[in-house]
């Protein structure tokens, strides 16, 4: 059997219920009374360091690293959950600011961050931004999907290549050489990002004009 046919008879079964859709079905593993006071007993149930995935600001971010948890994930869920909430590379100069105010450092507090990596570029600007990780899933998929093992193998080293180019042309020989000097946060928040201009043809040159109207 190929493909989905291999559990093509679940169903019948009774052991999967795919009457509802994928959303559904994911959101029903969420549990809704999960709170800060739950912390405790997970960090107590593992000899594995705990993280918290889906912080969204500063606030979060230092309220984890108070309660004892070896860090957190800066992310949105892949924005299909909550819609319009902030990637988590934009969301990462607030937590590190937060979490130095709160005497967090790298060595006693992780900070990652996933959604939207596509280029070693994206990887360069969150750790020049204080990430000491970066979480890749779409690119995952789809390499895997296109091209199977082989795929992802080469989505990885493209992704360091790209990043080791950065890397060279910004002057940055090695990870801890990058800071957040490296990149500009000005209109980070405002989603407004400068393009250049082309003045020679948009001010000089007499713009071409259909000799009729049709």
């Amino acid at each position: 059997q190929q493909g989905s046919d291999v559990q093509g008879d679940d169903e019948d079964d009774g052991a999967v219920d795919r009457s509802q859709g994928a959303t559904r079905a994911i959101s029903s593993y969420i549990d809704p009374g999960l709170n800060w006071e739950d912390v405790p007993w997970l960090k107590k149930i593992t000899s594995m360091k705990v993280l918290l995935k889906g912080v969204q600001c500063g606030e979060d971010a230092v309220e984890a690293f108070k309660a004892g948890l070896a860090g957190c994930v800066l992310s949105n869920h892949g924005g299909r959950q909550l819609d319009t909430c902030r990637p988590g590379i934009e969301v990462l100069p607030e937590v590190m600011e937060a979490l130095k105010e709160a005497g967090a450092t790298k060595e006693n507090f992780a900070v990652f961050i996933d959604g939207g990596v596509r280029r070693g570029g994206d990887i360069f600007k969150a750790v020049a931004l204080g990430a000491q990780a970066c979480g890749v899933g779409r690119p995952v998929l789809y390499s895997l999907a296109s091209y199977g093992q082989n795929g992802i193998v080469r989505m990885v080293h493209m992704l360091q290549d790209e990043l080791q180019m950065v890397m060279r042309l910004a002057g940055t020989p090695n990870i801890p050489s990058i800071t957040e000097k490296h990149v500009i946060t000005t209109n980070l928040a405002d989603h407004i990002v400068p393009l250049p201009v082309d003045n020679l043809t948009m001010k000089t040159y007499q713009g071409l004009e259909p000799a009729a109207k049709l």
